[in-house]
């Protein structure tokens, strides 16, 4: 993709900025340095807003796509001097923060997910409705792609990745095609994809539920970038770095992410004294506390103008105690 012709539009940016303000505002005031990291960097979008806002602010941006991070140089190139970029995973929270001698948070936010620009990129193979190689690496430099995927895992492997993380109730018979197909060789592109998913599944259950490739598609990615994996590292390294009065602030786009999260927050936030005490016995009160109850979902208008955001669910905790 062509850096010029990139398009995005960042999901919930002034709700982000509003969530993490408090955190950032009070390290200002209490800190010689202050620290956000945006653990999924993308194209830039939160980060040059949070730099503009803050101007003594320093921004840790991760990012494992390095077309995103160059287009990211870009936007963010009138307040360079306070980004710094690690081409990695975000599991990799502690050494990134060791390689740049940082030991405290203010703020961390994660825009969760594929982005709109390896969605809008053909060529990376992340949408049926593109004609393109079964890639789907969000890092392009490493790992399986999702052909070598398809062609390489067995039947009961490939059952697996489609119900766990694709939640495909037709998971066996999906796998049972992919298996003649690749044994035929016909089984090259993601509208060979696309198409042997639709003759897999039932002609009744095809016609609701939108395009029935979807859930394959979904659990495809997940499984070639190991996504919920990372984030089950990455959640618990971003609480154990996070100061006092820090807050990290989630946006998932599937149930699989959120539900993780959500385990994460809500164990997190719990007390250990038993139910029944009227004060919280010594150690034992939640050191985080929910921001806000629940999640929260994009407003209608803005949806309308960025349908990306359509299934948006944003999270919030902040650290009480050290």
């Amino acid at each position: 993709m062509n850096k010029s012709n990139a398009q995005h539009i960042p999901v919930a940016l002034e709700r982000c900025i509003e969530l993490l303000t408090p955190a950032i505002e009070y390290s200002l005031n209490n800190s010689t340095s202050t620290y956000v990291v945006d653990a999924t960097l993308g194209l830039g979008g939160h980060t040059r807003a949070l730099l503009a806002k803050f101007p003594k602010l320093i921004v840790i941006g991760i990012d494992r796509d390095e077309n995103a991070i160059a287009i990211a140089r870009e936007n963010v190139a009138p307040f360079q001097d306070r980004l710094l970029i690690s081409h990695t995973t975000y599991d990799q929270i502690d050494s990134v923060l060791a390689e740049h001698g940082v030991t405290k948070v203010a703020g961390f936010l994660f825009d969760l997910g594929v982005s709109s620009m390896q969605l809008d990129d053909g060529d990376r193979g992340f949408a049926y409705s593109h004609d393109a190689p079964l890639d789907m690496r969000m890092d392009q430099s490493s790992g399986l792609t999702a052909l070598e995927i398809l062609n390489t895992y067995e039947h009961g492997a490939l059952v697996r990745i489609l119900r766990n993380y694709g939640e495909e109730k037709f998971a066996p018979r999906i796998a049972d095609f992919i298996i003649k197909a690749r044994t035929e060789g016909t089984l090259r592109t993601t509208k060979d994809l696309a198409e042997l998913v639709k003759n897999a599944i039932p002609a009744a259950a095809r016609r609701t539920g939108g395009n029935p490739a979807k859930r394959t598609f979904q659990a495809l990615r997940i499984e070639v970038n190991q996504e919920l994996a990372i984030l089950e590292a990455a959640i618990p390294a971003a609480m154990r770095t996070l100061d006092v009065h820090g807050r990290i602030v989630v946006m998932s786009y599937q149930s699989l992410e959120d539900r993780i999260v959500k385990s994460f927050f809500a164990e997190a936030t719990e007390s250990m004294t038993p139910r029944g005490l009227p004060v919280d016995l010594p150690n034992s009160a939640a050191k985080f506390a929910l921001v806000k109850r629940g999640s929260e979902s994009a407003s209608q208008e803005e949806i309308d103008s960025n349908p990306r955001a359509a299934s948006m669910r944003l999270r919030a905790i902040e650290r009480v105690a050290a």
